[in-house]
């Protein structure tokens, strides 16, 4: 199986942090991956983004033109990308900051909250964690499990962020609208 994934927000959201976790997990797992970054010159507030293919097989092509799956934390990537998603294929957004809903019926689409929720957890930079736990849920392309490990290593300079970026997690894991 092959997850097509496209992740994108503002720079500073943590978009090319949540792609990273992503491709080192699937690593662990012993899956073909590539990730592809892909920002504006401004970095921190011009938009970002990145692809990042897990897959069974060996990838043929890095190119993402039509992603399985999306994850967006702003409108303007609600605005690129929700329309690019396959049919049967899921939409994550951060119902935070993108208002707009997707009128499609062939997508599951997952609202949630995530900047929210990362700030009750007093971290309001995790939301990307909050959202990522709704994507590897809703696209069953990863363990948790193996996610939670990659987060526990890559925090390691943040030990005092780690029970959040965990919490974060599984909260966002835990949300299945």
């Amino acid at each position: 199986m092959q997850h097509d994934i496209i992740i994108s927000g503002f720079g500073g959201q943590g978009v090319l942090f949540a792609g990273q976790l992503l491709a080192y997990a699937a690593l662990a797992e012993d899956k073909h991956v590539t990730w592809i970054p892909s920002y504006g010159p401004e970095m921190r507030g011009g938009t970002a983004n990145c692809t990042v293919i897990i897959s069974d097989e060996e990838i043929g092509s890095p190119l993402v033109r039509n992603p399985t799956a999306a994850l967006v934390l702003n409108p303007p990537s609600m605005a690129r990308y929700e329309p690019l998603v396959k049919p049967g294929g899921v939409l994550v957004l951060d119902s935070t900051l993108v208002e707009q809903r997707s009128a499609r019926t062939d997508i599951h689409q997952i609202a949630l909250p995530a900047k929210d929720i990362a700030q009750e957890l007093g971290y309001p930079q995790i939301a990307n964690v909050v959202a990522l736990g709704a994507l590897v849920t809703a696209t069953g392309a990863l363990k948790m499990e193996t996610l939670e490990k990659v987060i526990e290593k890559k925090t390691a300079k943040r030990r005092e962020m780690l029970a959040a970026n965990l919490e974060a997690l599984w909260r966002g894991a835990l949300i299945k609208n």
